[in-house]
């Protein structure tokens, strides 16, 4: 994959400096779908143009994943590697993180204004064609070109994939967070698992400009892998934001107060509030997925050692990407044990933690399997304070895109009643040796409850009310 800007603005060479990348020096970078290049096929003061080419690794990216309908060979053999999309998007945000918030301490100034770019994206596969490239781009102040060949036979119809030219006087760090954002939108896929989190990227790379475009709905739905709930959430808080200063957009969260506010946001948020209480040093994300927690829980200077296991050795790599292991200091990297686990048998490293989190991982469990589980946290690992997150069966009528008896998740086993998770909870805990609280997290129905129930299992003292 390879994308092009370029810019006439003299001395063409300061693009070194607002990209921080140097002409003279190739540089790489390592990315989850492959090796990002940063190049300047041409550099002198009249013109310069700067490369990234993307060398996609399609074993890689199909590592651990299971057999598809199509057969094991489809997953290597297909046009999906070669065509512009988030896998693109994912390394334009690598090679130039710093540029994209629009920082040049060298050249401030330029920074801060609109300068004549061209950008060219060879292969950018667009479902909708010319006229939606035309209907994301053109508002934002670009003139937009594409061409496309036909698919031979004929009567097979147009190509799906275009040549795509944008010219126009943009700020550059504006023009960088364009094509992060919609790229993958004129694609309508992602390459990887689309989480709450995608909410926050958006809105930050959104800014300004996402809040009053005339295609803002479809941006968001397309971004959001037509996810109902984020683009719901995302769409709320660009509503809010239209008539708010840039600075103001970049918050992850929105008030706690506010029912819009993702339900995983609102698990977290309470996770991370019990353990500001209890004040633990050592803890342990069980089962931390792609590591969500696990990133906020760094973010705790309080916290000198986290922990994060999962028995999906796929999770754990994606988990990596998103805490950039790879470029996490070293101080910081010193404070993370990260590694693969199942929680159903005794493992040593998880001794001597202070406080352990199972953040809605019991209902992934076979419940003939939750007693070696309980076993092996509470009875082993043993920490001085333990938290379980789960769903409350009794709330899934109220989410009008679950259908009548169905689970919130295809892998999960179990979704307990409030009823069953305190019976199981107590027991749990007078086994083991410890006390538990129950709290309520999420907006709490009159009749229903709360959507995710927390226990909080504590040792020595009971929990005080």
């Amino acid at each position: 994959m390879l994308l092009t800007i370029s810019t006439t603005r003299a001395p063409a060479t300061d693009l070194g400096y607002l990209l921080h990348k140097h002409p003279d020096r190739l540089q790489t970078f390592d990315t989850a779908a492959g090796a990002a290049h940063v190049f300047y096929p041409e550099a002198t003061p009249g013109r310069c143009t700067a490369a990234l080419l993307l060398e996609v690794d399609p074993i890689a990216l199909v590592r651990g994943k299971t057999k598809t309908s199509d057969g094991e060979l489809a997953q290597y053999i297909n046009d999906r590697p070669y065509a512009a999309s988030s896998m693109l998007a994912v390394a334009l945000k690598e090679a130039f993180r710093t540029a994209l918030t629009g920082r040049c301490d060298a050249r401030p100034e330029l920074a801060r204004g609109s300068i004549p770019l061209a950008i060219h994206v060879p292969a950018l596969r667009c479902k909708g064609g010319p006229a939606l490239a035309q209907a994301v781009f053109e508002p934002l102040g670009w003139t937009v070109q594409t061409t496309s060949e036909p698919l031979q036979p004929a009567e097979w119809g147009p190509s799906n994939y275009l040549d795509l030219r944008l010219t126009g006087e943009v700020r550059l760090a504006d023009a960088l967070n364009h094509l992060y954002v919609l790229l993958p939108v004129l694609d309508d896929a992602k390459h990887y698992w689309v989480s709450p989190e995608e909410v926050d990227k958006l809105i930050r790379a959104g800014g300004d400009w996402l809040a009053a475009h005339p295609a803002r709905d479809l941006i968001a739905q397309r971004y959001l892998s037509h996810q109902r709930r984020l683009t719901q959430s995302a769409l709320a808080r660009l509503a809010e934001a239209d008539d708010t200063e840039p600075e103001a957009l970049d918050n992850a969260v929105t008030d706690d107060e506010d029912p819009r506010k993702p339900l995983a946001v609102q698990r977290r948020d309470a996770i991370l509030a019990v353990l500001a209480e209890l004040g633990p040093k050592r803890v342990g994300d069980l089962g931390c997925g792609t590591g969500v927690l696990t990133k906020a829980l760094l973010a705790e200077s309080r916290i000198t050692k986290v922990v994060a296991v999962d028995v999906s050795a796929r999770a754990l790599q994606i988990a990596a990407r998103n805490l950039n292991l790879d470029r996490m200091p070293d101080q910081q990297r010193a404070r993370l044990d990260i590694f693969q686990s199942a929680l159903t048998y005794r493992d040593d490293r998880l001794a001597g933690l202070d406080a352990a989190v199972l953040m809605e991982v019991i209902e992934h469990v076979d419940p003939e399997r939750l007693p070696a589980l309980e076993r092996v946290v509470f009875g082993f690992a043993a920490p001085a304070a333990v938290l379980v997150t789960t769903p409350n069966a009794e709330y899934n009528p109220q989410f009008a895109t679950l259908a009548e008896g169905a689970k919130r998740h295809p892998d999960h086993r179990f979704e307990w009643t409030r009823a069953q998770f305190t019976e199981w909870a107590q027991q749990a805990a007078s086994t083991h040796g410890y006390q538990v609280r129950f709290l309520p997290v999420g907006p709490e129905h009159p009749d229903a409850g709360p959507p995710t129930q927390l226990a909080v299992f504590t040792k020595g003292e009971p929990w005080p009310s």
